[in-house]
């Protein structure tokens, strides 16, 4: 992960528009999350991905005018989880597996796209607290995966 790696026309113009804040909001979905997390843990080491998820989804919130609230917003705990849990099959499959762009990665690894993973991993009550939504907080029904070496 953070190697040199060229990415699709396709998997550019997602970054971009996402990026800019100007990729249609009604297909702002879940994979499309999953895809932007794969190819910015393709550019760039976890923590560099991480914060540039982090950023882009604050943005991309604020400029789609998406309420602050309990239920709605950005989600420090749900963000870190799913890329972890992307950086996590990514090493795991990759040398075994490999994919040339994100579409490609969505449908090698189906078991990422439901955007209700965490439900094994987190509690409604721990996932949705308060703090969780500011923070990362570690899962309370099982451990998140080792990411590889």
């Amino acid at each position: 992960m953070g190697a040199n790696y060229s990415i699709s026309h396709v998997d550019a113009e997602l970054i971009q528009q996402f990026e800019a804040c100007t990729w249609p909001f009604d297909r702002w979905t879940h994979r499309a999350h999953v895809r932007v997390a794969y190819l910015y843990l393709r550019l760039h080491p976890f923590d560099e991905a991480l914060g540039k998820m982090r950023a882009g989804v604050k943005a991309y919130n604020a400029a789609n005018n998406v309420p602050e609230a309990p239920v709605s917003g950005y989600n420090e705990t749900t963000t870190h989880a799913f890329v972890h849990l992307v950086a996590a099959v990514m090493r795991a499959y990759d040398a075994t597996h490999p994919v040339t762009d994100s579409k490609s990665f969505c449908e090698m690894h189906p078991q990422l796209m439901s955007k209700h993973l965490l439900r094994f991993f987190y509690s409604p009550q721990r996932r949705m607290d308060s703090r969780a939504k500011q923070e990362f907080v570690e899962p309370d029904l099982a451990p998140l995966p080792r990411i590889l070496e």
